[in-house]
């Protein structure tokens, strides 16, 4: 993993799934109020590692074992393939009835009618114990399409043994701003002798990046109506300041930054030791815990004037395909993954910190290290409200970006020449998926 929370697809493929979905409106045939009573088989799928499929064919146990009416069936693929299967199986009327679905794709499918309405099945999904902005984040236009499995907030991970190894204070994070970010990682670069860079990166691989630098200036990246809101200064501003770590010295190569982008989070240069911060979020902390072998520290990110621009970002979700026949036992699936203990107790964090505040109170006491640590960290955070949901059309825009990035940090194109750019490029996609 990179240090956004998946890997994401590109415009391409997007302008497949785009016409994939098209007219796909489902035809459920059962009630998503009550159960049947009858033997069901429901499909179940998912992304994500062997481990992942372990754990989850786990609570799947749990749950035939307390429906025994219900028989699961699971599968899952790589991030890539994952797509490519969902957008297959959905325009040949025949989506699994449980889908893991991800924060770019959602508007995608909710729009195109692919998506069960969960507020209709509220008999057996509960979401009494999830905080009114996790539920936001699975909203789309004010309908509830999708549960948030885990959630996390951006942060700044430090390795407190270099900070330590050549001499640098940490900075109170309740008051650090972007220049105070700039002169400690030039500080680290230059008390090391250039053994190490203060910082492994700079801003505008991801969205999330955005998102915050202009919430920090009182933007958002989109408005409720699905548009660009971005003004391209606020993106030009952000890129300028990359471009000033990468002068410093504060910050690696504009060439390791790739690199670390293709190595991924647990192989670039912060897990190997030659980068003491990096942004994350607060659920990576394990990961790299175990990558660097140091003792590591979560900083609430540098910010401006108070501003309340960190936010929760939703791991990924569980929704019900608008195909299934069976909407009602769907539904108590994913209400058992997310409301029961014992399928807390065998999911723990692996999905995210739980958006559900009674499992991750049940949680919390046996939660240890940096599981406990990112935890605690999140309740810590000022959060504003949740950005609007990624529109339909704009589930491309981490390779968008990451490209005018990589331009602007190459020095091969100006940061008000790109943010032009990629504002209208992006506005583009979303105005041809309308």
């Amino acid at each position: 993993m990179n240090t956004s929370l998946f890997g994401r697809a590109a415009f391409g493929t997007l302008a497949s799934l785009s016409l994939a979905l098209t007219a796909c409106s489902g035809n459920s045939a059962g009630s998503a109020s009550e159960l049947s009573g009858e033997p069901v088989t429901l499909r179940v799928t998912w992304w994500g590692s062997d481990s992942r499929a372990q754990i989850t064919e786990q609570a799947i146990a749990a749950f035939e074992k307390k429906y025994p009416d219900i028989e699961v069936k699971g599968q899952y693929k790589d991030w890539n393939g994952y797509w490519d299967a969902l957008a297959t199986t959905t325009a040949g009327k025949d989506s699994p009835d449980v889908v893991q679905m991800d924060e770019l794709y959602l508007a995608s499918y909710a729009d195109r009618g692919a998506l069960h309405d969960l507020g209709k099945a509220k008999k057996l999904l509960d979401t009494s114990m999830f905080d009114h902005k996790a539920l936001a984040t699975g909203q789309v236009d004010g309908t509830q399409y999708a549960l948030p499995t885990g959630v996390g907030v951006s942060s700044i991970v430090v390795n407190t043994d270099l900070f330590k190894k050549y001499g640098v204070a940490l900075p109170d994070d309740t008051k650090w701003t972007w220049d105070d970010y700039a002169r400690i990682g030039k500080e680290l670069t230059d008390k090391s002798g250039g053994e190490i860079h203060g910082a492994s990166g700079a801003p505008g691989f991801y969205a999330g990046d955005v998102k915050y630098w202009a919430r920090q200036q009182g933007g958002e990246l989109f408005d409720k109506d699905g548009n660009v809101s971005l003004r391209p200064e606020a993106l030009a501003g952000m890129w300028k300041y990359g471009l000033g770590l990468i002068s410093s010295g504060a910050g690696v190569k504009a060439s390791t930054m790739v690199e670390d982008l293709t190595a991924g989070v647990t192989a670039g240069s912060f897990a190997t030791g030659k980068a003491a911060m990096i942004t994350a979020y607060n659920t990576q902390l394990t990961a790299l815990q175990q990558a660097t072998s140091a003792h590591l520290k979560l900083l609430q990110l540098p910010h401006a004037d108070g501003t309340e621009a960190n936010f929760l970002k939703p791991s990924m979700y569980w929704a019900v395909s608008s195909q299934s026949r069976h909407p009602a036992e769907a539904a108590a699936f994913i209400d058992f993954l997310l409301n029961e203990p014992v399928a807390a107790r065998i999911l723990k964090t692996e999905r995210g910190i739980p958006a559900n505040e009674q499992m991750l109170a049940h949680l919390q006491l046996a939660l240890t290290g940096p599981d406990k640590a990112a935890a605690d960290f999140m309740d810590a955070v000022p959060q504003g409200e949740p950005p609007v949901v990624t529109p339909n059309g704009g589930s491309g825009i981490e390779p968008a970006l990451q490209r005018y990035t990589q331009e602007v940090y190459f020095k091969k194109t100006s940061p008000e020449a790109a943010a032009q750019a990629f504002v209208k490029e992006l506005q583009s996609e979303i105005d041809a998926a309308k």
